[in-house]
């Protein structure tokens, strides 16, 4: 692999980064439970509080991710790096320092703030930053290997979470943090881009792209001319392919808000599900995962195009949904937690699709268009989703179904696979792309 040293890094840096948030994954229920509803198996506040939570992080991220993507095509992925690496560390420290209810409301209100660009920013500027380093035709394996590092850092993050007691989990999680900022500014290196004049970038007019041929672009001094509404536009714009996936990543983001935000309400009502239970579960779905990413995908980039492995991860994630709201037993979300081995190949393949079909000073604010569509997911989200869980798993539900809200979580996925469809598929035998120009229709 070309650049490994510099990969390396990057992959560190996102599995101490990912290992800090996912950490408390398995706890934050029961904190905010027991904040503001302590005793209670069920909380309509909690569960309304976490939407608002996501909502408003989610509408501040729509604007700051194609910033801080396009913010990192001119000043370097590694500058613009410091900022989600040092804000996360500012919320996990304050439940580090005391979980009592008004420590909670800080952590709260700090958390709303910081996840404007801490949710998605880590992995938008580590994606522009491997599309840097790596050629197209090893890319979508090297996104799949870091979506394996992101699982991997979950199953160890959840491991801990496993075995520690409350109070030290936020501890250890506020040291991860510091620690992924401090080996970033250490160890990853920024690597300079050389312009090659067959890469057309694809924001700018047919003029600017005449101009690339003639004399090489420095600093990506051209990209300043741009406004970012501008660009964002014509990047939706530049093709049927881009149009098409930035749709699809909408409805699939959709739906992987709604499992973050609800699946552990929805099982703690269900099943009476505590912090252990969740930690096992959680376990099961990333070791899938991180096998999926690091061993089963790169194998299968071999011989299959990265959009038939969208299609089957979508269908995949429609599936383990469709079986966790009709759970008959607490054993069947264990169980389906094991479709984490398929539904996985989703984002790394999306990712690589949207990488492929952009110029050489383009890749940040790509990626941080694609992080900016799943935040607008994220605002979405609980409008939809906070309602029904909250009716669903209360005493005044129309009819009894409980897992309802996770069905139509589902249905958001189904939703993402047929259009997923119509996306062209390319050859099943690999041919290597690595020295087409990356032109856009």
């Amino acid at each position: 692999m070309e650049n490994w040293k510099n990969v390396l890094h990057i992959f560190v840096t996102v599995f101490l980064s990912n290992f800090a948030s996912l950490l408390v994954n398995p706890t934050i229920a029961d904190v905010t439970m027991e904040a503001v509803c302590p005793g209670k198996d069920e909380c309509s506040l909690a569960i309304y509080l976490t939407g608002f939570q996501q909502a408003v992080g989610g509408l501040g991220s729509v604007f700051m991710m194609p910033l801080i993507g396009n913010l990192s095509d001119t000043y370097g992925r590694k500058v613009l790096l410091n900022i989600p690496l040092i804000l996360a560390i500012i919320p996990t420290a304050t439940l580090a320092v005391s979980r009592t209810t008004e420590f909670f409301y800080v952590y709260y209100v700090l958390k709303i703030f910081t996840a404007m660009v801490t949710e998605g920013g880590v992995i938008c500027l580590s994606s522009g930053y491997l599309a840097d380093n790596v050629s197209e035709a090893n890319r979508v394996s090297v996104f799949g290997i870091m979506a394996g590092v992101v699982s991997a850092a979950n199953v160890c993050g959840t491991l801990v979470a496993r075995l520690l007691p409350t109070g030290r989990i936020f501890q250890v999680a506020a040291a991860a943090a510091v620690a992924a900022a401090v080996y970033m500014r250490i160890f990853l290196q920024e690597k300079p881009q050389e312009a090659d004049p067959l890469e057309h970038p694809i924001l700018k007019s047919a003029t600017e792209n005449n101009q690339v041929e003639k004399e090489a672009l420095t600093n990506a001094d051209v990209i300043k001319k741009i406004s970012l509404p501008k660009a964002i536009i014509r990047l939706l714009r530049s093709s049927f392919t881009v149009s098409l996936a930035s749709i699809v990543v909408f409805f699939c983001s959709l739906a992987d808000a709604g499992v973050q935000a609800f699946l552990m309400y929805y099982l703690k009502a269900r099943f009476h599900f505590q912090k252990d239970q969740f930690a096992d579960i959680l376990l099961i779905t990333y070791i899938a995962a991180t096998v999926s990413n690091m061993v089963v995908m790169p194998a299968l980039s071999k011989f299959m195009a990265e959009e038939t492995m969208l299609c089957i991860g979508l269908f995949a994630g429609f599936l383990n949904m469709l079986f966790d709201s009709i759970a008959w037993a607490p054993w069947v979300p264990y169980a389906s937690a094991l479709l984490g081995l398929i539904c996985f190949m989703a984002g790394p393949s999306i990712r690589c699709i949207i990488s492929k079909k952009v110029g050489p000073y383009e890749q940040g604010i790509a990626q941080g268009c694609l992080m900016g569509i799943a935040a607008l997911a994220n605002v979405v989200s609980p409008l939809i989703y906070s309602p029904l869980s909250a009716l669903f798993l209360s005493d005044g539900a129309p009819f009894y179904f409980p897992g309802f809200s996770m069905l139509c979580v589902g249905l958001a996925w189904l939703i993402a696979f047929l259009l997923s469809t119509l996306i062209k598929i390319g050859p099943i035998l690999w041919k290597d792309r690595s020295s087409e120009p990356c032109l856009l229709a």
